[in-house]
């Protein structure tokens, strides 16, 4: 029996309080081509074994990423999260867990979030983190928003080694706005290029390192010309294990630093959940979006934490919000700072020296064959290739060969005249076989 907890009367009401006299009206924007006539062509009713057995026959049709030689990089890593990480979230306790709109009762929840904003600070060495963000796209979205606000200008650069996907989020969200979004063409190595794009008009430069095509950009000049003309710098970033080994944003001055970090904690799961890193300069708290828990003393001086700043849109003075994220990662932020506990510093140190190893080898794995050119010179554990050909029909084959080698940049950017570039990707998780697979695999595909 279904559950229909409104009656005609109801929707009727409902309806009249919009102001429209038919559901109907509410999808007027729809394009008709794309309204079905017909109603979706499945089962009206199955068994909870039939709908089991079909549900298992289309996910195994997928590949996990344990499965094959996998080499995918570009926003999404495969790490390897420890057993206990899983454990600890699951517990009810943190599992059922949502927003604490009463902070006093959720104390608990709270501390975990204290401690993730700590551990994001440090990592990113920043004054302020927030906690948290969806994913890194649409924190690095924010940010260019937020700049915007700061600064009082309308005009947001971004380099041309920002994820191209990074790029689509902040614009979606800052033209709704009235924002211009100026995106330089896709570079490996863009440090130069977005220099000379910066004038008294810029709210923001957005710049990521390492980028796109894995290049490790040192970002000083960069900020010294922002700061010159009184724009602020974004950093952003997908990999944030690169950070046991290289400096973060912080590191070089920069005002907001934001980015991915599915990396820690998260694994692939066919695309999500992520979770969302961003941390400022503290003179800017109060225009960051999202939350930030603080830590107190209560009534009998014992420790406790607070929502010390949430400055969102589900509260009073709405209008006033400084952002539209609606809820934040918690169980993922949680699963994040389990991970980065157990790692350490001395961990993640070693982390990241084991994923920049991986990626030496197979750069040069792949740079000894004919006829390929290892484009990335300074990278993390991610680098760019130029194959003979188009690189997605390189793909293709590589996976009808048994090997995941990565994102062909045409997929990432049509546009960007890149279709015989491939992003690719080794970490802890890639053995010496599965680097000389990927090896045989493309000598074979491109003879």
């Amino acid at each position: 029996m279904r559950y229909l907890p409104l009656t005609d009367v109801d929707r009727q009401q409902m309806l009249g309080v919009i102001g429209v006299k038919h559901i109907d009206d509410l999808f007027v924007d729809v394009p008709k081509s794309a309204v079905l006539k017909d109603l979706v062509p499945l089962p009206k009713a199955q068994g909870e074994i039939e709908v089991h057995r079909h549900m298992q026959r289309l996910a195994e049709k997928n590949t996990p990423a344990g499965r094959t030689a996998f080499f995918l990089g570009a926003g999404a890593y495969r790490h390897h999260v420890p057993a206990s990480v899983d454990h600890l979230i699951q517990r009810s306790e943190f599992l059922t867990a949502y927003t604490p709109y009463q902070p006093e009762i959720a104390q608990g929840t709270l501390q975990a979030l204290y401690e993730f904003q700590s551990q994001v600070a440090q990592l990113l060495d920043m004054e302020v983190s927030n906690a948290s963000m969806y994913d890194g796209s649409t924190a690095c979205a924010e940010a260019a928003m937020m700049a915007a606000r700061v600064t009082k200008r309308k005009k947001i650069v971004f380099s041309g080694g920002v994820h191209p996907h990074y790029i689509d989020t902040a614009r979606t969200a800052c033209e709704a706005l009235g924002l211009e979004v100026v995106a330089l063409p896709a570079a490996v190595d863009d440090e130069a290029a977005v220099t000379k794009e910066l004038s008294a008009d810029v709210a923001a430069v957005i710049v990521q390192s390492p980028n796109v095509f894995g290049t490790v950009t040192d970002l000083t000049k960069i900020g010294e010309t922002a700061r010159g003309v009184g724009a602020l710098m974004v950093a952003t970033f997908t990999e944030c294990v690169s950070f046991g080994l290289i400096e973060p944003g912080g590191s070089y001055g920069a005002d907001i630093v934001c980015g991915e970090g599915q990396s820690i904690g998260n694994a692939l799961n066919f695309g999500g959940p992520y979770v969302g890193l961003f941390a400022v300069k503290e003179k800017y708290i109060r225009q960051m979006p999202g939350r930030v828990a603080g830590e107190t003393l209560d009534a009998d001086g014992n420790r406790g934490f607070v929502l010390t700043l949430s400055t969102r849109e589900q509260h009073i003075r709405r209008e006033k919000a400084t952002s539209n994220i609606c809820t934040n990662s918690g169980l993922c932020q949680l699963a994040w700072t389990i991970h980065m506990t157990l790692l350490g510093e001395e961990g993640l140190r070693r982390l990241a020296t084991l994923n920049h190893e991986k990626a030496i080898e197979l750069a040069d794995a792949l740079g000894r064959l004919k006829g390929v050119e290892v484009l990335t010179k300074r990278f993390f554990n991610e680098i760019a290739i130029r194959v003979p050909g188009n690189a997605q029909k390189v793909v293709d084959a590589l996976t009808a060969n048994g090997v995941i080698g990565g994102v062909a940049m045409s997929r990432l950017d049509p546009k960007a005249g890149m279709d015989d570039v491939i992003i690719t990707c080794a970490t802890e998780m890639n053995t010496e076989a599965d680097i000389a697979a990927y090896a045989d695999a493309l000598k074979k595909v491109i003879a």
